[in-house]
């Protein structure tokens, strides 16, 4: 049976300066999915031409479209590239600029040029779960995602909050912090696996 082998992370990309090259279709969802999980994502795009509906949407969010060709200039103080343009030879240039100035990319549509996925990500208040196909099926990744934001009850954030508060109260270190919360929480799978039955 084939392995995931990707290392989930969550990046504040409030902090990180983001690329997207190009301004059509894979561009707009790319750039969707950004501002849906982090809507002061710090994002610049270059493209030598925008759909309408990204251009929109990028002027909308405040987003810095140039354009222009692809240039390595562009590249500067970045930390993440996304190259959605549909010149696979702009698209390999963009990778191997990246790759030599050792800047995170993801080429759309071509995993072997990928340092990262953009997976299904499902958010409730403070909870996010990111589903990954390993770069198989961006439509497992959607099922997946519509299922577990049905499944998440919508009450789970004042959970959390009220763990937080809980956990600030504990005596102990570390360790001991650790084993009295899981304690507490354990109830919560039982519970689940009591109402599954």
């Amino acid at each position: 049976m084939e392995r995931n082998n990707l290392y989930p992370i969550f990046l504040k990309v409030s902090q990180l300066n983001i690329l997207i090259v190009g301004g059509g279709n894979v561009a707009e969802e790319k750039l969707t999915f950004l501002l849906k999980s982090s809507p002061n994502a710090q994002v610049a795009m270059v493209s030598t031409m925008y759909r309408e509906a990204t251009a929109a949407l990028a002027e909308k969010s405040g987003i810095p479209m140039h354009t222009d060709a692809y240039h390595p200039k562009y590249l500067n103080q970045k930390h993440l590239v996304i190259a959605t343009t549909d010149r696979v030879e702009v698209n390999e240039k963009i990778y191997h600029d990246c790759k030599a100035r050792q800047i995170l990319v993801n080429v759309a549509d071509n995993p072997p040029l990928c340092d990262f996925y953009m997976g299904g990500i499902v958010t409730k208040g403070n909870v996010k779960v990111a589903i990954s196909t390993n770069g198989k099926s961006p439509t497992t990744a959607k099922r997946l995602r519509q299922f577990f934001e049905d499944v998440i009850p919508e009450d789970i954030d004042d959970l959390v909050k009220n763990l937080n508060e809980y956990r600030k109260t504990i005596k102990g270190d570390f360790e001991e912090k650790v084993e009295t919360l899981n304690e507490f929480t354990k109830g919560l799978v039982e519970k689940k696996k009591t109402n599954d039955n």
